[in-house]
């Protein structure tokens, strides 16, 4: 791989299944998805071409970009970043390519083994939740495609892991809205640009570690707040759309049975035990 290809990797996840299992907890306290223990996501970082780097990083939206891949915890932290894979590689592409995948597969980010959902005995294994981009995995839950009847468990589930997936969705938000250079196209050269990228996501970390500092970030209202299901939104969202951190490709991929299993297990709870009085209102 050469020098203009490099990418960049920030770790600051759990180290052991205790500190999952908090993440996990955290999860389900706040936005009610029990076994998550985190949500990615993809974006565009626009940039200048790159000299000599042919149509690498050109993108599917006809312009010059590198990804910033992210995993993000129910906090709006990031706790695992990967700058730099080339603009033309769709979400799941990037994903594949990352360390979080390979650690992944190799079992090493050391995530409990499955347990029962609360209420449940049948066992479940913790998930990261993404969007359809992504294949679904035993280790990754992704929305049921298609169109579904209103109530029916593949909609609520779509619902509920669309309503956790929004952490991921305010991390990007809040860092385009406060650090104001990864609005426009970054006019550096392409290494340069990637570390500017992951300076702000690490003051991103830093500023929202004490209350104080916070307060300051992510004041009142800038991130999407909710009550009994009733989504009032950031006012990250009322800005002006950056010409930075645009949506990855979508590239349709095939599941396995198991994964399928998985994701049947957790639309049926999110129908019996797990279900919240205000689903159906809102799904």
């Amino acid at each position: 791989m050469g020098v203009r290809n490099k990418k960049y990797c920030s770790f600051q996840m759990p180290e052991n299944e205790e500190q999952w299992l908090c993440e996990s907890k955290k999860f389900e306290e706040k936005w009610d998805f029990p076994h998550a223990v985190g949500a990615i996501d993809g974006k565009h970082v626009a940039i200048q071409c790159p000299p000599k780097s042919g149509s690498e990083y050109f993108n599917y939206k006809s312009f010059f970009s590198f990804v910033l891949f992210a995993l993000v915890d129910a906090d709006y932290n990031f706790m695992f970043v990967d700058v730099g894979c080339q603009g033309r590689i769709s979400d799941g592409g990037v994903f594949k390519n990352s360390q979080l995948y390979d650690n992944i597969e190799k079992g090493n980010l050391k995530l409990p083994p499955p347990s029962p959902l609360p209420n449940s005995s049948i066992p479940s294994p913790y998930v990261i939740l993404g969007d359809d981009a992504f294949a679904l995995s035993d280790s990754l839950m992704k929305p049921y495609s298609g169109y579904h009847p209103q109530g029916s468990p593949e909609r609520i589930y779509n619902y509920r892991l669309s309503r956790a997936r929004r952490v991921v969705e305010n991390a990007f938000g809040i860092l385009a809205s406060v650090f104001r250079v990864l609005r426009k196209p970054l006019l550096l050269e392409t290494e340069n640009a990637k570390w500017v990228v992951m300076a702000c996501v690490y003051l991103h970390n830093f500023l929202r570690r004490s209350a104080s500092s916070s307060r300051l970030y992510c004041p009142v209202g800038a991130l999407d707040t909710e009550e009994n299901g009733e989504v009032t939104p950031g006012t990250w969202r009322n800005e002006v759309a950056p010409a930075s951190l645009l949506g990855l490709k979508k590239v349709p991929r095939r599941s396995n049975s198991t994964a399928k299993d998985i994701r049947e297990a957790f639309a049926t709870y999110f129908m019996t035990n797990g279900a919240v009085s205000w689903q159906n209102d809102y799904a």
